[in-house]
Formats: structure tokens, C-alpha cells, sequence
């Protein structure tokens, strides 16, 4: 049985809940994909991808309703990527390619004012 186990951490989370047709969940995930996950881990000002990982999360009993959620190294890092001009240069791209309805349902390190942190992590080694 291989795993790690790290405790003591404490890496800003950031949980996003949008709401869409279900006929375009899948588009929405390649667009986000490719404009606000690959735009912000290659943000042309950071020496490195600013977050330790972006998960998609989906639930079958709520159609149409996308969760992302990021892990990021420090709020620091998370800060310089929230830059406004480089935030509004993303969205612009990503509604020039996804042109469906969209609805943020949710921001819930915003509810907890950015208090959502991962303290412990357990995986498995394969």
C-alpha cells in the first residue's frame, strides 16, 4: 500500500459553481480549458503556474451545474493572477468562444472571505 500523507499546509482553495444547459457542459469544459485554466497557468508575468492543481467536478443529479476547483500555492500567487486587465482580456476571450448562457451559482471562497484553505492531503501511489 503506497501513499503520501502531508500535513501543516495551508493552500488557498478556490470552489466556483456555474450553472448551464446540460447539452453544453462538455463545450463549456474545453473552452475553460483552454482560455482560463492553460491563460492563467501561463500567465506571461508568473516565472511559474501559479496553482498546485484545478479539479472539474460534476454531479449527475444536478444537470448542467459545473464545480471547478483550485488549490493554489499561495494567495499571493492567486492575487497577481486576479489582476483585473488580465482577468478582463481572459473573459473577453472566453465569451468570443463559448457564446451559451452562463450563470455563477456559487463562489464559496468568496462566501467564507478567502477563508477556505486544504490543511492535510492523503494520495495514493500508484
Amino acid at each position: 500500500m503506497n501513499y503520501s500523507y502531508v500535513n501543516g499546509e495551508r493552500r488557498p482553495v478556490e470552489v466556483l459553481i456555474f450553472q448551464m444547459d446540460p447539452a453544453v457542459v462538455d463545450e463549456f469544459i474545453t473552452v475553460d480549458h483552454e482560455v482560463w485554466t492553460l491563460g492563467e497557468a501561463l500567465m506571461p508575468s508568473l516565472s511559474r503556474i501559479p496553482f498546485l492543481s484545478k479539479e472539474v467536478w460534476l454531479d449527475d443529479s444536478k444537470p448542467g451545474e459545473v464545480t471547478l476547483v483550485f488549490v493554489w500555492d499561495t494567495q499571493e500567487e492567486w492575487d497577481a493572477v486576479g489582476d483585473t486587465a488580465f482577468q478582463q482580456e481572459l473573459q473577453a476571450l472566453f465569451d468570443s468562444r463559448f457564446p451559451h448562457p452562463i450563470q455563477l451559482v456559487r463562489a464559496l471562497h468568496e462566501e467564507s472571505h478567502m477563508g477556505i484553505h486544504r490543511v492535510t492531503r492523503f494520495e495514493r501511489i500508484d
